[in-house]
């Protein structure tokens, strides 16, 4: 899947939960580009895209997403 389109989707969550028609996500957008999306919501995020998906992350991988490109493609690796 292109890294577009996985931001896409992404994004399509993001909306869903923190009920936010206007997020617009870039593969440089991070926690501070969204204001919902703190240390708490960050599992409900990382949850949503899981179960999305259909894959799973390990720890390592959760501790080197800086932003939203790195969290899209950790994604694009477990879809491979």
């Amino acid at each position: 899947m292109e890294l577009k389109e996985v931001i896409k989707q992404i994004n399509s969550i993001f909306i869903e939960l923190f009920d936010d028609e206007s997020i617009v996500l870039f593969e440089h957008s991070d926690t501070s580009d969204i204001e919902a999306w703190d240390s708490l919501n960050h599992i409900q995020v990382i949850t949503a895209i899981e179960k999305h998906f259909k894959i799973r992350f390990e720890l390592n991988d959760l501790l080197n997403f800086q932003n939203i490109g790195d969290l899209s493609r950790g994604v694009q690796s477990k879809l491979k």
